[in-house]
């Protein structure tokens, strides 16, 4: 997905946007994303490369932030209000002028929006609820076989 979005930035230079400690050069949105996409976010169609152009934009426009109060995984919030989950990757033989890596940024799924979903402003408790729920679904299935 790299240059959605990025036309006309001047290429004697790789081009790339802080977020974090993130150089991110380059980004791909994966299957899944696209469908949580589809499903949770946007009321309209659209394709990856639409997509991709609105995570550019946002990225620009300094949109995207790190999630409070949750470490552990790459979790970010656009406009305060979509929650986002992101891996980071080393691209091979891309580095910045001042010699440090640049990264490809891997949109693993887009979980939701906090107006919509209100139980997104804790993470901990909302992936210990959906852990919950998925046992009780286990559970139930297993009695029904026997």
């Amino acid at each position: 997905m790299r240059d959605k979005g990025t036309e006309g930035w001047g290429s004697l230079e790789p081009f790339y946007i802080m977020l974090n400690d993130y150089p991110v050069a380059d980004m791909i949105i994966t299957h899944h994303a696209k469908n949580r996409y589809l499903d949770r976010i946007s009321t309209n169609g659209s394709d990856e490369g639409e997509i991709a152009a609105w995570m550019w934009q946002s990225l620009k426009k300094k949109r995207i932030r790190l999630y409070p109060q949750h470490g552990e995984q790459n979790v970010y919030l656009i406009d305060d209000d979509i929650v986002v989950a992101a891996e980071f990757n080393p691209l091979k033989g891309a580095v910045s002028s001042s010699g440090k890596p640049l990264y490809r940024m891997i949109i693993v799924s887009f979980i939701g929006r906090i107006s919509a979903t209100p139980q997104l402003r804790d993470m901990k408790r909302y992936y210990s609820w959906q852990r919950h729920i998925r046992r009780l679904k286990m559970v139930k299935k297993k009695h029904n076989r026997k």
